[in-house]
């Protein structure tokens, strides 16, 4: 409805028509500001069995890493790869990688992180390769980033290892963990699109923890809270972001903190201490156990920061996806136990899924 309204109206009428302008438009934009922060289009929803998952076979993946690969490590029920994620207010535009590869011709995508980040940078490389199978890739190693490069399309999909996106620096004391520093950020400059991971490694200690003391603000200590920490490192992660990032050129996500399944008590099955022989997701849309302290840091973090950045906030919905662990059929086989990583294919190739919806 233009500015110009027809004499015959009564003051009253016009007044009613701007109103109902005026609110459609409020909705409208509201309509938009869910779908581009995902905070209710995409994460909050449910998951239902769908015949036509998974998006790829892992037989035509050869490259997936054998922590990874279930079926391959002797894993035999399937539905757990024919699970799709139904939004409630929306629906997900199904994976196209032609698409996505022709979308993203000479340009560069990188996720960094722990070995999460691993599972989702490996699912993205076999969505992209099973859907162009002939297409020719190299696949290189410098140090911590890894790059699978489609080079028909110049598109690179490349990973950096950096458990805690601030400094680990080897110096006279020992493996010093500096909150305050993030030398490693050269790495993430350029890049078209960036997705960053960190919590798994926050709470390591004694042979598996990667340092030795912690500089904080000028100061060497021993130890501290380590969800303190956490938020520290998140807030120096939030200032190179501001610093360094131009929107026009490159867009920043935040995988969200990816969940475990080692308590049966957590989903409703006391009986159940971890995800070994789980093979059905919970068919609700909350978890019971609740969501991990870490998010509501992470987005606390995250909305201090100025520049745009977009929250996969994969949480919940995998907190569902008790089925979706390598359990026994992962690196370690029978003698390990490993429900903190994820099946390929399976539940990586969710997040992936919405990481296309939110670049198409």
């Amino acid at each position: 409805m233009g500015f110009w309204v027809h004499t015959s109206l009564s003051f009253t009428a016009i007044a009613l028509l701007h109103l109902l302008v005026l609110v459609s438009g409020r909705k409208a934009n509201g309509a938009r500001r869910r779908s581009e922060t995902g905070t209710s289009d995409f994460f909050n929803g449910r998951w239902v069995l769908d015949e036509s998952y998974p998006l790829y076979h892992p037989a035509t993946c050869p490259f997936i890493e054998r922590e990874f690969s279930c079926e391959k490590n002797g894993r035999a029920d399937q539905d757990y790869t024919k699970y799709r994620w139904q939004p409630h207010d929306s629906n997900l535009q199904r994976f196209d990688g032609k698409e996505f590869l022709e979308k993203f011709r000479g340009k560069s995508i990188m996720f960094v992180g722990d070995s999460l980040s691993r599972n989702q940078w490996q699912s993205l490389t076999c969505l992209l390769h099973s859907a162009v199978p002939t297409a020719k890739y190299n696949v290189t190693r410098v140090e911590d980033v890894s790059n699978f490069e489609f080079t028909d399309y110049g598109v690179k999909v490349m990973l950096d290892r950096n458990v805690y996106l601030v400094d680990t620096v080897r110096e006279e004391i020992g493996r010093v963990l500096k909150l305050d520093s993030i030398e490693g950020g050269k790495l993430w400059k350029g890049i078209d699109t960036l997705v960053f991971n960190t919590w798994h490694w926050w709470n390591r200690r004694g042979p598996s923890q990667p340092w030795d003391f912690i500089e904080v603000g000028g100061k060497i200590i021993k130890d501290m809270d380590r969800i303190l920490a956490f938020e520290k490192a998140l807030t120096t992660w939030g200032q190179w972001v501001n610093t360094n990032i131009d929107p026009a050129k490159t867009k920043v996500f935040f995988q969200g903190i990816s969940p475990s399944h080692y308590n049966g008590t957590d989903w409703g099955e006391p009986r159940a201490r971890t995800c070994v022989g789980q093979k059905e997701p919970l068919l609700g849309s909350t978890y019971p156990g609740g969501l991990p302290p870490a998010l509501g840091v992470l987005k606390s973090a995250l909305s201090k920061i100025t520049k745009p950045v977009t929250l996969l906030d994969i949480t919940n919905l995998s907190l569902l996806r008790k089925d979706g662990h390598p359990s026994i059929y992962g690196l370690g086989g029978r003698t390990g136990m490993d429900c903190s990583h994820w099946c390929l294919c399976g539940v990586p190739d969710t997040w992936n899924e919405i990481l296309y919806n939110f670049l198409l």
